[in-house]
């Protein structure tokens, strides 16, 4: 009795027949529409995103099982939040909001690759890599929001498994978000300023002084990176000095 296994990769819920799945299946006798409807069904949660799917085959009996991969904690944040990434700032600029059912569908997504004994522990790990994503969950800083967890808040629904939104609350999520958006361009509009009135005062010093002062403003790395002038040995490379061998160069050679 033999074993063959077939790796792809496909976007959730929409295996097809086609390249590089239906070929690779067709050698091994199996039925491939049932393959790929197996494949969607287990991939729907996916739908959007690439996920890696494994099949392994009884070349014997011709009976499969299929395991498919997952995203990062990370990536599925993104996908739920309807966002491009995590913020450049997380502990000032927050990029969305998640409802707790959100959190817990995340978790369910990646159960079996989390660390936490049960459903409440798994939860608080998703919140916890939102807390580093600049993401809020209910409203609130991540951290406020595992200490609503510790306190007994949401266990019921976390239990329960809920995880549907009605159309009124992704509605509210939406609106959230561009809040968050505006919020954080008018936050990014204040530091810049502070940061080019800064740069302007201290024309002439040593930019590391002027680094000092903005972190002294609180001004973010990023814009401190994309604002402040590099210094013009930094930026053009520090001349090597000729070695001992080196040929004279044509000006000194007509002195």
């Amino acid at each position: 009795m033999g074993k063959e296994t077939i790796e792809v990769l496909i976007e959730g819920g929409k295996a097809t027949a086609a390249p590089p799945l239906g070929p690779a299946l067709g050698p091994m006798g199996v039925n491939i529409s049932k393959v790929v409807a197996d494949i969607n069904q287990k991939t729907v949660e996916f739908k959007g995103m690439q996920v890696p799917v494994k099949v392994t085959i009884d070349t014997d009996t011709k009976e499969y099982t299929i395991v498919v991969g997952t995203p990062p904690v990370s990536s599925l944040i993104i996908k739920e939040a309807g966002i491009q990434k995590g913020s450049p700032n997380p502990l000032t600029d927050k990029v969305a909001d998640l409802k707790i059912e959100q959190i817990i569908k995340i978790a369910k997504m990646k159960e079996d690759s989390l660390l936490g004994k049960d459903n409440i522990s798994k939860v608080k790990e998703i919140i916890g890599t939102c807390n580093s994503m600049g993401v809020l969950v209910e409203g609130k800083p991540a951290t406020e929001t595992l200490k609503d967890i510790n306190e007994g808040k949401f266990k019921e629904k976390i239990l329960s498994g809920k995880t549907e939104l009605s159309a009124e609350e992704l509605k509210k999520l939406e609106e959230e978000k561009k809040k968050l958006q505006e919020e954080m361009e008018e936050r990014r509009a204040d530091y810049e300023k502070t940061a080019e009135e800064i740069i302007s005062s201290m024309a002439g010093k040593e930019r590391g002084a002027v680094k000092a002062k903005l972190h002294e403003a609180e001004i973010p790395e990023q814009i401190i990176t994309e604002l402040l002038p590099v210094e013009e040995a930094a930026a053009e490379g520090e001349k090597k000095p000729e070695s001992a061998g080196e040929a004279p160069k044509e000006e000194e050679k007509k002195k």
